[in-house]
Parts: structure tokens; sequence; C-alpha cells
């Protein structure tokens, strides 16, 4: 077969190939942005068309943070100081309950082996004394309590074991419950402060998490614009790609027709599909999968053409390669492959 000429350079295809392969580099930055992007949404239930109330809020927050100023960082100081104080009015009834007279036996944990009280850690789980609760309270590396329900439910236990191991006769018994019942007295005075202060600090929750949640959206929204902006350039490229290879592309002549014409049978069959989509691509009406594929090259544009005979030259580079290193001819096995599902080319 002829060679099949182009006024373009290989050159100038280089150059071509190298501006696809930085296209499709970004693209595939792009695309990873894109799913991390619908992840995001997909996992939050985000609904673009029920956003409305959303966007309320967000122009209230945000109204309310430019008219507030640091009022946010005073209300966290405000919420400290609640919590501070509610520890410290709970640290006094930890104080009379301990310095009463009946106290001293929960102060220590038990002394199992000197009390040869044998059986004591088969009744008692969760062994408990004031002790443990106040070295509990001034932990500094995050093993202490977390509120003030905590260690009300540590006090109750101490005397709740006692209770439990001891007969209802048994002094030490009757010393847990009168201490119990005077506790609880107390605790039931301060418990409108800490419900108060509890519903107080699950406010404080939930509005940090639509402060987390508005700003991953802002986040997400930022950079799907971005991501819009990115994708417009990426298509201008390829237009302008295009466009300079429309520019740079010539029209075939009668003879580079017929010598196209030609080639197209001989190539493989992974080949030639792919010459074929090239024309569907250009050519929508084209059908290529189509039981009797019949291609009119002379009815083709002039991009395709050019299209055509860039690949067909390429294609056939390579498969004279693959013949030489197998020292095989696969010419008639792979016209015959072509032909079996009738493909005519006019």
């Amino acid at each position: 077969m002829a060679a099949l000429n182009s006024s373009v350079t290989e050159e100038d295809l280089n150059g071509f190939r190298f501006s696809i392969d930085q296209i499709q580099t970004q693209v595939v930055k792009l695309e990873k942005q894109v799913n991390e992007v619908e992840q995001f949404y997909q996992s939050n239930d985000f609904k673009v068309n029920n956003s409305k109330n959303k966007g309320e809020n967000k122009h209230l927050i945000g109204t309310k943070k430019s008219l507030q100023g640091d009022s946010h960082n005073e209300a966290d100081a405000d919420a400290a100081k609640g919590r501070e104080e509610l520890m410290r009015q709970f640290s006094v009834i930890l104080s009379q309950i301990t310095q009463h007279e009946w106290a001293w036996p929960f102060m220590d944990p038990v002394d199992v082996e000197g009390l040869g009280l044998y059986d004591y850690y088969e009744v008692i789980n969760k062994p408990m004394d004031f002790s443990t609760i106040k070295r509990k309270m001034e932990a500094k590396d995050g093993s202490g309590y977390k509120n003030v329900r905590e260690i009300y439910s540590d006090v109750r236990l101490i005397f709740k074991n006692a209770m439990k191991y001891n007969d209802k006769k048994n002094e030490v018994h009757v010393m847990a419950r009168t201490l119990l019942n005077k506790f609880e007295e107390k605790w039931l005075l301060l418990l409108p402060k800490v419900d108060q202060e509890e519903r107080r600090h699950l406010k404080e929750e939930a509005d940090a998490q639509l402060e987390t949640q508005l700003a991953q959206e802002a986040t997400y929204a930022n950079m799907t614009r971005d991501l819009s902006v990115e994708l417009d350039k990426v298509d201008v490229h390829l237009k302008s790609l295009k466009a300079l290879v429309i520019q740079n592309c010539r029209k075939l002549s009668s003879q580079e027709k017929v010598l196209l014409g030609t080639a197209l049978p001989r190539l493989s069959p992974e080949y030639l599909i792919r010459a074929l989509q090239i024309v569907h691509e250009n050519n929508p009406n084209f059908q290529p999968n189509a039981e009797v594929v019949e291609l009119d090259i002379n009815s083709q544009n002039d991009y395709t053409l050019w299209r055509l005979n860039v690949f067909v030259k390429h294609a056939l580079k390579v498969q004279g390669r693959t013949a030489e290193g197998t020292g095989v001819d696969h010419s008639n096995k792979t016209e015959n492959k072509n032909y079996s599902k009738r493909r005519r080319v006019l």
C-alpha cells in the first residue's frame, strides 16, 4: 500500500498528543474532586431542591454573627462559668456527705483481704469509694468525669454497694442507707440547675454541629463553583485544540481517498472498530455497530477524513511491526474477519 500523506508533520502530531495528555491529566484530577463533592452531598442527604430553609438558616446565622461580633466567645465563657459553678455546688454536697460522722467506712476502697470478705468481688461488680471519686475529679489526663451526673452515679454506687453486700440489720447497711437519703435530698435541690446546664450543653453541641455543617457546605459549594470553572476551561481548551487541528488539516486528494478506502479493510478488528468510531464521533447518524456497515468515504467531511488518514497510518505501522515480530502474515485472516460482519467501504 502507498503511504498515506498529510500536511501535518510528526512534530505537529506529537504536539497535539502532548496537549491531549495534559487535558487528560487535568480531567482525572477534576474527576476525583467531583467524586469527593458528590460523596459529601450524598452522605449528608443534601437535596438542592429542598435547600431553601437551610439557605435561610445560613443567612440568619451569618447575620447573627455579624451583629454580635464576639458574642459567641462570650457565650462559651458563660457556659464554662456555669459548669464551674455547678461543679462547685456539687463539691459542697460531697463535702457535707464525706464529713458526716458515718462516712468513714466509705472513704477508701474496701479492705477485702484484711476483713476476710472473700466473696466481695462475686457480689459487687464495680467497687467504688470517695477517694476514687476524688482522684477522678482531679484527673487532668482526660480520664476524669465529664459532667456532674457521672459523679452523682458513682456516689450512689458507693452506698448501693454497701447496702447490697451487707444485711439490712448490719450497721454499715444502715449508715449507707442514711447517707444515701441525705445525698439524694441535696441532689434534688441541685437537679434543676443540672438539667438547665445539660440543656444548654445540648444546645451548644447542636449549634456547633450546625456551624460545622454549614462551613462544610460552604467549602464544597466553593469547590463545586471552582470545578465548574475548571471544567469550562477544559472544554474551551478542547474546542481550541479541535479548531487548531481542523485549521491544520487539509483536504485529501481523490487518490488519497482511494488509498484510505483500500487501507481500512486491512485493519485488525480492534483498529477497524476504532476507525468506525471516529466516523461516528463526527457523524452521529453513522452507526458503526450495525449489522451492515457502509462507509462512503466521499461523503465524509475533511476533518473526519483527516483523522481517519492519521489513525489508519498509525495503525498500519503498529500492525506491521507486530507482524514482523511474529513472522506470520495475518493480512488475509484479518481481512476475512473484518468482512465477516459485512462491512463495506464505498
